[in-house]
């Protein structure tokens, strides 16, 4: 995948609960696990309005979701990410799309990390594994 920021879509955006759903079915067709939607919207100082976090087994599946959100935006969303990291070592890549902010970990460094915890204020949501 060739990730470049650079590319100018001039068709009209989805909207933000368009676009988390969106990325809420790419994860789930690559049987990302323990999806969740972190609403930060009523918080006064969060860095964006939405986080989406997700988790995979080993790398090749970080990066496979990753990749898949990253697709599907690129094609039905016509929209990129402002910014990314992560992507070559798959253990925690962030895909930033200004309003939502994509945090796809391997299993191990989600326990670490603990994101819910350190947003326990947001409003979350779950979603099932399929």
């Amino acid at each position: 995948m060739s990730l470049n920021p650079q590319l100018n879509f001039k068709t009209n955006p989805l909207s933000t609960e368009e676009m988390n759903a969106l990325i809420i079915e790419s994860i789930q067709d690559i049987k990302g696990k323990n999806i969740a939607l972190l609403d930060l919207t009523h918080l006064d100082e969060a860095p964006t309005d939405f986080f989406i976090i997700c988790e995979g087994d080993s790398t090749t599946q970080v990066k496979a979701i990753t990749d898949n959100i990253y697709k599907s935006l690129k094609e039905e969303g016509h929209t990129l990410p402002s910014h990314y990291e992560g992507t070559k070592e798959a253990l925690w890549v962030c895909l930033d799309y200004f309003t939502t902010v994509v945090h796809c970990f391997h299993k191990e460094k989600r326990a670490f990390y603990q994101l819910e915890s350190l947003w326990s204020d947001a409003k979350y949501t779950e979603f099932d594994n399929l």
